[in-house]
Protein backbone atom coordinates (compact mmCIF):
# COMPACT_ATOMS: atom_id res chain seq x y z
CA UNK A 1 0.00 0.00 0.00
CA UNK A 2 1.44 3.31 -1.50
CA UNK A 3 1.97 5.99 1.69
CA UNK A 4 -1.25 8.49 1.64
CA UNK A 5 -2.69 11.47 3.95
CA UNK A 6 -6.21 11.66 4.65
CA UNK A 7 -7.88 14.93 6.60
CA UNK A 8 -11.56 15.06 7.42
CA UNK A 9 -13.48 16.92 9.99
CA UNK A 10 -13.09 15.87 13.49
CA UNK A 11 -17.38 15.16 14.60
CA UNK A 12 -19.84 14.02 12.78
CA UNK A 13 -23.41 13.21 14.31
CA UNK A 14 -25.72 11.07 12.34
CA UNK A 15 -29.47 9.88 12.13
CA UNK A 16 -32.92 10.62 12.03
CA UNK A 17 -33.54 13.53 14.14
CA UNK A 18 -29.58 13.81 14.98
CA UNK A 19 -30.68 17.65 15.07
CA UNK A 20 -32.21 17.63 18.56
CA UNK A 21 -27.98 17.08 19.82
CA UNK A 22 -27.51 20.55 18.99
CA UNK A 23 -28.80 21.63 21.76
CA UNK A 24 -26.26 18.73 23.91
CA UNK A 25 -23.60 20.45 21.98
CA UNK A 26 -24.08 24.06 22.80
CA UNK A 27 -24.42 23.67 26.25
CA UNK A 28 -20.76 22.66 26.50
CA UNK A 29 -20.05 26.16 24.75
CA UNK A 30 -20.10 29.53 25.78
CA UNK A 31 -21.19 30.97 22.40
CA UNK A 32 -23.10 34.62 22.72
CA UNK A 33 -24.22 34.95 19.61
CA UNK A 34 -24.40 32.82 16.35
CA UNK A 35 -24.94 33.45 12.90
CA UNK A 36 -27.17 30.98 10.76
CA UNK A 37 -26.04 31.47 7.15
CA UNK A 38 -28.78 29.80 4.83
CA UNK A 39 -31.26 30.77 1.92
CA UNK A 40 -34.36 31.90 1.82
CA UNK A 41 -35.93 28.70 0.60
CA UNK A 42 -35.12 27.34 4.04
CA UNK A 43 -36.78 30.52 5.80
CA UNK A 44 -40.14 30.61 3.31
CA UNK A 45 -40.04 26.75 4.12
CA UNK A 46 -39.57 26.95 7.71
CA UNK A 47 -36.69 24.48 7.96
CA UNK A 48 -34.88 26.19 10.61
CA UNK A 49 -37.40 26.49 12.87
CA UNK A 50 -35.63 23.29 14.84
CA UNK A 51 -32.55 24.82 15.31
CA UNK A 52 -34.19 28.19 16.29
CA UNK A 53 -36.07 26.37 18.93
CA UNK A 54 -32.75 25.14 20.58
CA UNK A 55 -31.36 28.38 20.48
CA UNK A 56 -34.48 30.29 21.64
CA UNK A 57 -34.30 27.63 24.57
CA UNK A 58 -30.73 27.66 25.58
CA UNK A 59 -31.24 31.70 25.15
CA UNK A 60 -28.56 32.08 22.77
CA UNK A 61 -28.53 35.34 20.46
CA UNK A 62 -28.47 34.63 16.74
CA UNK A 63 -28.81 36.31 13.88
CA UNK A 64 -29.61 34.97 10.33
CA UNK A 65 -28.03 35.73 6.82
CA UNK A 66 -30.51 34.52 4.28
CA UNK A 67 -29.44 36.19 1.09
CA UNK A 68 -27.39 32.74 -0.20
CA UNK A 69 -27.81 32.01 -3.38
CA UNK A 70 -27.10 28.90 -5.78
CA UNK A 71 -23.38 29.95 -7.33
CA UNK A 72 -22.98 32.23 -4.34
CA UNK A 73 -21.19 35.60 -6.28
CA UNK A 74 -18.14 37.25 -4.76
CA UNK A 75 -20.72 40.39 -3.62
CA UNK A 76 -22.44 37.85 -1.21
CA UNK A 77 -19.86 36.77 0.77
CA UNK A 78 -18.57 39.71 0.94
CA UNK A 79 -21.95 41.04 2.33
CA UNK A 80 -22.30 38.09 5.10
CA UNK A 81 -19.15 38.60 6.29
CA UNK A 82 -19.59 42.74 6.77
CA UNK A 83 -23.01 41.54 8.27
CA UNK A 84 -21.85 38.74 10.68
CA UNK A 85 -18.77 41.49 11.49
CA UNK A 86 -21.33 44.33 12.65
CA UNK A 87 -23.40 41.48 14.79
CA UNK A 88 -20.58 40.74 16.55
CA UNK A 89 -20.65 36.86 15.82
CA UNK A 90 -18.60 34.40 17.61
CA UNK A 91 -19.78 31.34 16.11
CA UNK A 92 -20.98 30.10 12.32
CA UNK A 93 -24.14 27.87 11.65
CA UNK A 94 -24.08 26.60 7.86
CA UNK A 95 -27.52 25.33 6.55
CA UNK A 96 -28.85 24.46 3.82
CA UNK A 97 -27.30 23.47 0.16
CA UNK A 98 -23.77 23.30 -0.76
CA UNK A 99 -23.82 27.05 -1.92
CA UNK A 100 -24.78 28.15 2.03
CA UNK A 101 -22.38 25.49 3.43
CA UNK A 102 -19.70 26.94 1.74
CA UNK A 103 -20.14 30.63 2.37
CA UNK A 104 -20.42 29.65 5.95
CA UNK A 105 -17.29 28.13 5.77
CA UNK A 106 -15.66 31.34 4.20
CA UNK A 107 -17.13 33.50 6.89
CA UNK A 108 -15.96 31.51 9.77
CA UNK A 109 -12.51 32.45 8.35
CA UNK A 110 -13.38 36.13 7.30
CA UNK A 111 -14.85 37.18 10.25
CA UNK A 112 -12.25 35.75 13.03
CA UNK A 113 -11.30 38.62 14.63
CA UNK A 114 -7.25 37.75 14.18
CA UNK A 115 -7.79 37.43 10.21
CA UNK A 116 -5.70 39.49 8.23
CA UNK A 117 -6.35 38.08 5.14
CA UNK A 118 -8.80 39.28 2.20
CA UNK A 119 -11.35 37.08 0.63
CA UNK A 120 -9.24 37.92 -2.85
CA UNK A 121 -6.25 36.37 -0.80
CA UNK A 122 -7.74 33.65 -0.23
CA UNK A 123 -8.22 31.71 -3.55
CA UNK A 124 -6.19 28.97 -4.35
CA UNK A 125 -4.94 25.80 -2.49
CA UNK A 126 -3.78 26.32 0.93
CA UNK A 127 -3.75 29.68 0.01
CA UNK A 128 -6.44 30.38 3.18
CA UNK A 129 -4.25 31.23 6.38
CA UNK A 130 -4.96 32.20 9.95
CA UNK A 131 -8.61 30.91 12.36
CA UNK A 132 -11.41 30.79 12.06
CA UNK A 133 -14.43 31.17 14.08
CA UNK A 134 -16.44 27.80 15.43
CA UNK A 135 -18.29 26.09 12.53
CA UNK A 136 -21.10 23.51 12.83
CA UNK A 137 -22.77 22.49 8.92
CA UNK A 138 -25.86 20.73 8.81
CA UNK A 139 -26.44 19.53 5.01
CA UNK A 140 -30.16 19.94 3.88
CA UNK A 141 -29.38 18.28 0.54
CA UNK A 142 -27.81 14.64 -0.33
CA UNK A 143 -24.91 15.88 -2.85
CA UNK A 144 -22.47 18.25 -2.65
CA UNK A 145 -20.30 16.56 0.52
CA UNK A 146 -19.42 20.36 1.24
CA UNK A 147 -20.07 19.64 5.08
CA UNK A 148 -16.91 17.73 4.68
CA UNK A 149 -14.71 19.04 2.63
CA UNK A 150 -12.08 21.71 3.02
CA UNK A 151 -13.50 23.78 -0.15
CA UNK A 152 -15.84 26.72 -0.90
CA UNK A 153 -16.37 27.93 -4.44
CA UNK A 154 -16.89 31.22 -5.22
CA UNK A 155 -18.58 33.04 -8.09
CA UNK A 156 -16.01 35.56 -9.19
CA UNK A 157 -17.10 36.83 -12.35
CA UNK A 158 -20.00 37.15 -14.64
CA UNK A 159 -20.00 33.42 -15.70
CA UNK A 160 -16.31 31.96 -13.31
CA UNK A 161 -15.59 30.16 -10.60
CA UNK A 162 -13.13 30.25 -8.56
CA UNK A 163 -12.20 27.80 -5.35
CA UNK A 164 -10.52 28.18 -1.37
CA UNK A 165 -9.00 25.11 -0.58
CA UNK A 166 -7.63 25.17 3.08
CA UNK A 167 -7.72 22.64 5.65
CA UNK A 168 -9.11 25.97 7.48
CA UNK A 169 -12.15 25.23 6.00
CA UNK A 170 -12.93 21.61 7.68
CA UNK A 171 -16.11 22.36 10.42
CA UNK A 172 -15.58 21.87 13.49
CA UNK A 173 -19.10 19.71 13.80
CA UNK A 174 -21.58 18.30 11.28
CA UNK A 175 -25.29 17.12 11.77
CA UNK A 176 -26.50 14.79 9.22
CA UNK A 177 -30.52 14.65 9.76
CA UNK A 178 -32.49 13.42 6.89
CA UNK A 179 -35.49 15.00 8.09
CA UNK A 180 -34.18 18.24 6.94
CA UNK A 181 -34.30 16.60 3.23
CA UNK A 182 -37.87 15.37 3.01
CA UNK A 183 -39.38 18.38 1.46
CA UNK A 184 -37.22 18.46 -0.96
CA UNK A 185 -38.57 18.18 -5.08
CA UNK A 186 -37.39 15.34 -7.24
CA UNK A 187 -35.53 17.55 -8.94
CA UNK A 188 -33.50 18.62 -6.93
CA UNK A 189 -33.11 15.26 -5.21
CA UNK A 190 -32.27 13.78 -8.66
CA UNK A 191 -29.47 16.66 -9.34
CA UNK A 192 -27.98 16.30 -6.11
CA UNK A 193 -28.07 12.37 -5.92
CA UNK A 194 -25.99 12.31 -9.59
CA UNK A 195 -23.68 15.13 -7.88
CA UNK A 196 -22.37 12.88 -5.39
CA UNK A 197 -22.62 9.80 -7.38
CA UNK A 198 -20.05 11.59 -9.64
CA UNK A 199 -17.79 12.65 -6.63
CA UNK A 200 -17.49 9.13 -5.70
CA UNK A 201 -16.78 7.96 -9.27
CA UNK A 202 -14.48 10.89 -9.85
CA UNK A 203 -12.54 10.43 -6.60
CA UNK A 204 -12.32 6.76 -7.27
CA UNK A 205 -10.51 7.41 -10.37
CA UNK A 206 -8.51 10.39 -9.58
CA UNK A 207 -5.36 11.12 -11.27
CA UNK A 208 -3.59 12.44 -7.94
CA UNK A 209 -3.93 11.34 -4.48
CA UNK A 210 -6.25 8.42 -5.42
CA UNK A 211 -5.26 5.95 -2.37
CA UNK A 212 -6.87 3.10 -0.81
CA UNK A 213 -8.79 4.95 2.29
CA UNK A 214 -10.40 7.32 -0.35
CA UNK A 215 -10.96 4.09 -2.07
CA UNK A 216 -12.97 2.82 0.25
CA UNK A 217 -15.25 5.60 1.16
CA UNK A 218 -15.71 6.27 -2.65
CA UNK A 219 -16.85 2.71 -2.93
CA UNK A 220 -19.50 2.71 -0.29
CA UNK A 221 -20.66 5.97 -0.63
CA UNK A 222 -21.23 4.68 -4.38
CA UNK A 223 -23.10 1.69 -3.23
CA UNK A 224 -25.29 3.91 -0.38
CA UNK A 225 -26.18 6.35 -3.46
CA UNK A 226 -26.73 3.57 -5.92
CA UNK A 227 -29.12 1.51 -3.94
CA UNK A 228 -31.06 4.39 -2.18
CA UNK A 229 -31.45 7.10 -5.03
CA UNK A 230 -34.51 5.00 -6.73
CA UNK A 231 -35.67 4.38 -3.48
CA UNK A 232 -36.19 8.54 -2.92
CA UNK A 233 -37.36 9.40 -6.11
CA UNK A 234 -40.03 6.74 -5.96
CA UNK A 235 -40.59 7.64 -2.37
CA UNK A 236 -39.97 10.88 -1.62
CA UNK A 237 -41.02 10.43 2.40
CA UNK A 238 -38.69 7.53 3.06
CA UNK A 239 -36.91 8.86 5.65
CA UNK A 240 -34.14 6.30 6.16
CA UNK A 241 -33.10 5.90 2.41
CA UNK A 242 -33.22 9.51 3.13
CA UNK A 243 -30.54 9.39 5.88
CA UNK A 244 -28.68 6.61 3.86
CA UNK A 245 -28.48 9.25 0.87
CA UNK A 246 -27.32 11.79 3.39
CA UNK A 247 -24.38 9.53 4.38
CA UNK A 248 -23.55 8.45 1.34
CA UNK A 249 -23.46 12.09 0.08
CA UNK A 250 -20.78 12.70 3.19
CA UNK A 251 -18.89 9.59 2.74
CA UNK A 252 -18.21 11.01 -0.92
CA UNK A 253 -17.14 14.34 -0.08
CA UNK A 254 -14.67 13.35 2.45
CA UNK A 255 -13.38 10.94 -0.79
CA UNK A 256 -13.20 13.80 -3.16
CA UNK A 257 -11.85 16.28 -0.52
CA UNK A 258 -8.41 13.73 -0.05
CA UNK A 259 -9.12 12.18 -4.01
CA UNK A 260 -10.07 15.37 -5.62
CA UNK A 261 -12.46 15.37 -9.05
CA UNK A 262 -11.42 15.74 -12.17
CA UNK A 263 -13.26 16.68 -16.57
CA UNK A 264 -16.70 16.27 -14.80
CA UNK A 265 -16.45 19.14 -13.17
CA UNK A 266 -14.10 20.87 -15.19
CA UNK A 267 -17.33 20.89 -18.07
CA UNK A 268 -19.98 21.05 -15.78
CA UNK A 269 -18.58 24.68 -14.24
CA UNK A 270 -18.99 26.32 -17.90
CA UNK A 271 -22.93 25.32 -18.11
CA UNK A 272 -22.95 26.42 -14.88
CA UNK A 273 -21.18 30.10 -15.14
CA UNK A 274 -23.23 30.78 -18.19
CA UNK A 275 -26.69 29.05 -18.12
CA UNK A 276 -27.57 29.03 -14.36
CA UNK A 277 -28.07 25.18 -13.99
CA UNK A 278 -28.19 23.73 -11.05
CA UNK A 279 -24.33 22.23 -10.14
CA UNK A 280 -25.84 18.51 -10.12
CA UNK A 281 -27.67 19.08 -13.20
CA UNK A 282 -24.34 19.68 -15.12
CA UNK A 283 -22.71 17.12 -13.81
CA UNK A 284 -25.76 14.96 -14.88
CA UNK A 285 -25.18 16.61 -18.42
CA UNK A 286 -21.57 15.26 -19.25
CA UNK A 287 -21.13 12.51 -16.83
CA UNK A 288 -21.41 9.69 -19.44
CA UNK A 289 -19.58 10.97 -22.15
CA UNK A 290 -16.59 12.29 -19.84
CA UNK A 291 -16.68 8.13 -18.78
CA UNK A 292 -16.49 7.21 -22.37
CA UNK A 293 -13.65 9.73 -22.84
CA UNK A 294 -11.64 8.26 -19.51
CA UNK A 295 -12.92 4.66 -20.27
CA UNK A 296 -9.47 3.89 -22.51
CA UNK A 297 -7.66 4.93 -19.10
CA UNK A 298 -9.93 4.68 -16.18
CA UNK A 299 -11.94 1.11 -17.83
CA UNK A 300 -10.31 -1.58 -15.09
CA UNK A 301 -11.24 1.22 -12.30
CA UNK A 302 -14.72 1.33 -14.25
CA UNK A 303 -14.92 -2.32 -13.90
CA UNK A 304 -14.17 -2.70 -9.81
CA UNK A 305 -17.03 -0.08 -9.69
CA UNK A 306 -19.11 -2.39 -11.34
CA UNK A 307 -18.61 -5.83 -9.82
CA UNK A 308 -18.45 -3.23 -6.23
CA UNK A 309 -22.09 -2.75 -7.02
CA UNK A 310 -22.94 -5.83 -8.60
CA UNK A 311 -21.04 -8.63 -7.46
CA UNK A 312 -23.09 -10.96 -9.96
CA UNK A 313 -21.84 -9.26 -12.42
CA UNK A 314 -18.68 -10.38 -14.77
CA UNK A 315 -16.89 -10.19 -17.55
CA UNK A 316 -13.63 -8.77 -19.02
CA UNK A 317 -12.52 -4.99 -18.13
CA UNK A 318 -13.56 -3.56 -21.37
CA UNK A 319 -17.25 -5.64 -20.81
CA UNK A 320 -17.89 -4.24 -17.32
CA UNK A 321 -16.46 -0.72 -17.96
CA UNK A 322 -19.48 -0.69 -20.91
CA UNK A 323 -21.58 -2.24 -18.35
CA UNK A 324 -21.15 0.78 -15.35
CA UNK A 325 -21.40 3.01 -18.07
CA UNK A 326 -24.81 1.63 -19.12
CA UNK A 327 -25.86 1.18 -15.39
CA UNK A 328 -24.74 5.43 -15.05
CA UNK A 329 -27.20 5.70 -18.14
CA UNK A 330 -30.01 4.15 -16.49
CA UNK A 331 -29.49 6.46 -13.04
CA UNK A 332 -29.87 9.10 -15.44
CA UNK A 333 -32.64 7.66 -17.67
CA UNK A 334 -34.62 7.92 -14.60
CA UNK A 335 -34.19 11.18 -12.73
CA UNK A 336 -36.51 13.00 -14.33
CA UNK A 337 -33.42 15.84 -15.67
CA UNK A 338 -33.14 17.26 -18.97
CA UNK A 339 -30.16 15.45 -20.35
CA UNK A 340 -29.82 17.07 -23.80
CA UNK A 341 -28.12 21.24 -24.23
CA UNK A 342 -30.52 21.86 -27.10
CA UNK A 343 -33.77 20.94 -24.91
CA UNK A 344 -32.64 23.42 -22.38
CA UNK A 345 -31.99 25.95 -25.00
CA UNK A 346 -28.14 26.24 -25.03
CA UNK A 347 -27.33 28.36 -28.23
CA UNK A 348 -25.35 26.11 -30.55
CA UNK A 349 -22.78 28.30 -31.48
CA UNK A 350 -22.03 28.73 -27.60
CA UNK A 351 -20.18 25.12 -27.51
CA UNK A 352 -16.96 26.34 -28.63
CA UNK A 353 -16.90 29.15 -25.74
CA UNK A 354 -17.98 26.09 -23.11
CA UNK A 355 -14.96 24.16 -24.29
CA UNK A 356 -12.43 26.98 -24.23
CA UNK A 357 -13.93 28.18 -20.68
CA UNK A 358 -13.61 24.55 -19.71
CA UNK A 359 -9.83 24.62 -20.12
CA UNK A 360 -9.62 27.11 -17.73
CA UNK A 361 -10.01 24.72 -14.79
CA UNK A 362 -6.73 23.35 -14.18
CA UNK A 363 -7.26 22.27 -11.10
CA UNK A 364 -9.65 20.16 -11.38
CA UNK A 365 -8.57 18.97 -15.64
CA UNK A 366 -4.76 17.78 -13.86
CA UNK A 367 -6.78 15.19 -11.88
CA UNK A 368 -8.44 13.36 -14.91
CA UNK A 369 -7.08 9.99 -15.65
CA UNK A 370 -6.87 11.11 -19.06
CA UNK A 371 -5.59 14.11 -21.01
CA UNK A 372 -8.47 16.39 -21.91
CA UNK A 373 -8.01 19.10 -24.60
CA UNK A 374 -9.89 21.68 -25.87
CA UNK A 375 -10.89 20.07 -28.75
CA UNK A 376 -12.20 16.32 -26.65
CA UNK A 377 -14.07 19.45 -24.02
CA UNK A 378 -15.75 20.21 -27.82
CA UNK A 379 -16.26 17.06 -28.70
CA UNK A 380 -18.36 15.47 -25.32
CA UNK A 381 -20.45 19.11 -25.67
CA UNK A 382 -21.30 18.31 -28.70
CA UNK A 383 -21.85 14.86 -28.52
CA UNK A 384 -25.04 15.71 -25.43
CA UNK A 385 -25.98 18.78 -27.66
CA UNK A 386 -29.10 16.72 -29.28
Amino acid sequence: MSQFQFQTVSNIISGLGSIQQLQSILLETQYKKLLIVTDAGMIQHQLHLPIIEILEELQINYSIFSDIQADPPECIVLDAAKFAKTQKIDAIIGFGGGSSMDVAKVIALLTHPQQTQSLAEMYGVNNAKGPKLPLILIPTTAGTGSEVTPISIVTTGETTKTGIVSPQLYADMVILDANFTLQLPAHITAATGIDAMVHAIEAYTSKNKKNFYADMLAKNALRLLNDNLPKVLKNAQDAQARQNMLVGSMLAGQAFANAPVAAVHALAYPLGGHFHFSHGHTNALVLIEVLKFNAPQSKHLYAELMQWLDPKSNGCADGLCDLFIDHMQNHLDHSGLILKLQDLNVPQNSLKMLAKDAMLQTRLLQNNPREMTEQSALEIYEAIYT
